[in-house]
């Protein structure tokens, strides 16, 4: 058994919130159904971290993150297919809503669409927060009168995404615990360890063996000069980053990543995840092929495959379909190709697309397991290589200086 948090609404405005002890969600849903209410909420409390639930307030004037926008997109689905209006929904969000920003912003949005705006020009009218993918996909809803359709698949696109990307950092945890555990072990190792020995080897006024002069060199820099090497790091980051921001340059580190062992195939991979996923959310919900990959092109964070979606469409609008240039390209994986050119051919592109997401979002885990099953020991062996080296310069400085004695 496991304790839920939960919020229902009636359509007649009635909202129902709380906790209840259950052995799934399903069981929380069915409970809510039963009295009459429609889901909204209803999240495990362990898992909420109580932000998500308001038992967290954020501070005033903190802005959206896209995990509410995500949240919120699931609620605003929801209440528009239980048969709310959207100016209804809003006002239930509004008063549902713990976080101050968040509320602002659905009174932001109910105030632009009462205006006479279109949903569409409402969430553009927000500047970032809302992609173009976002706003595109729920202009096309808009036209084609399926605005609670739209929504639904926009937050099962959101999901998933935020679901691999969640999936990915979990996995990174114990590598960078591992990473930050051998980092202090050698800076204490340096800093307090090696001095003691540096001062014995001092007293007795012998010349130390090479290795060891290095290593009691590098313990006094970290020890007298540990500010200014934060200094010197802090700078050497920013100006990579200010290099890696001009296009040419992040175009051609971009290329380079892609061509790295493991590394290239992963992100080819999460890349096409991506553009599938994405591709398939924009043209199920109405929007045009060629619209849809100038969306898509957008949302690749590769600017070299970003680069070769772009010239896809181009080609595409001289009528040569979409799978011939992405062959062409090179820019997927043949798996992925091969399954794009099926479903266009047999007229069931977006089912193949959404296939094509999931098959590669399993790649992804897969190749990012076998990732940290190779990195993992890597960085123990390569720990205890340092750790040693340290170890036997002192072991040989201690066996020079005794044969002196002798």
């Amino acid at each position: 058994m496991a304790k839920y948090i939960y919020k229902g609404v009636k359509p007649s405005g009635e909202v129902l919130e709380g906790e209840m002890e259950a052995t799934e969600q399903a069981e929380v849903i069915r409970y809510l159904q039963r009295e009459g209410f429609v889901p909204v909420r209803a999240v495990e409390a362990k898992r909420t971290f109580g932000l998500e639930l308001g038992l967290v307030r954020r501070p005033k004037g903190k802005q959206v993150s896209p995990k509410q926008v995500m949240l919120l997109t699931r609620e605003l689905a929801t209440l528009l297919e239980a048969g709310l209006t959207l100016d209804r929904s809003f006002q239930i969000l509004i008063d549902l809503a713990e976080d101050q920003a968040l509320g602002r912003l659905m009174s932001a949005l109910q105030e632009k669409v009462r205006g006479g705006a279109s949903f569409s020009a409402a969430l553009e009218s927000q500047g970032k927060l809302f992609s173009r993918l976002y706003v595109n996909t729920v202009r096309a809803g808009e036209v084609g009168g399926a605005l609670q359709e739209v929504m639904a698949r926009l937050a099962d696109y959101l999901e998933r995404s935020n679901e691999l990307r969640e999936s990915i950092k979990s996995a990174l945890i114990y590598p960078t615990i591992l990473l930050v555990v051998a980092g202090l072990s050698l800076t204490l190792l340096l800093t307090l360890v090696v001095p003691q020995f540096a001062q014995m080897f001092a007293d007795m006024g012998q010349s130390l063996p090479l290795p060891t002069q290095i290593v009691i060199g590098i313990g006094e820099l970290f020890r007298g000069y540990w500010w200014a090497l934060l200094i010197l790091i802090t700078v050497m980051v920013l100006a990579f980053r200010a290099h890696l921001a001009r296009p040419t340059v992040r175009y051609a580190w971009d290329k380079r990543l892609l061509r790295m062992p493991l590394v290239g195939d992963l992100l080819i991979k999460i890349e096409t995840a991506r553009f599938c996923r994405t591709l398939a959310t924009l043209v199920e919900n109405g929007v045009p092929l060629l619209g849809a990959l100038t969306l898509v092109k957008e949302v690749a964070t590769n600017r070299v495959i970003g680069e070769g979606i772009g010239q896809a469409a181009e080609r595409l609008k001289r009528g040569r379909g979409l799978t011939e240039p992405l062959m062409e390209l090179q820019i997927m994986p043949p798996l992925a190709l091969q399954m794009i050119k099926v479903g266009e051919e047999s007229g069931r592109l977006e089912p193949m697309l959404a296939k094509v997401a999931e098959v590669f979002d399993q790649e992804v885990r897969a190749t990012v397991k076998r990732l940290l099953t190779l990195l993992e020991p890597a960085l123990i062996v390569g720990l205890g290589v340092i750790v040693a080296g340290i170890i036997m310069s002192i072991l040989v400085a201690i066996l020079s200086v005794n044969q002196l004695a002798f």
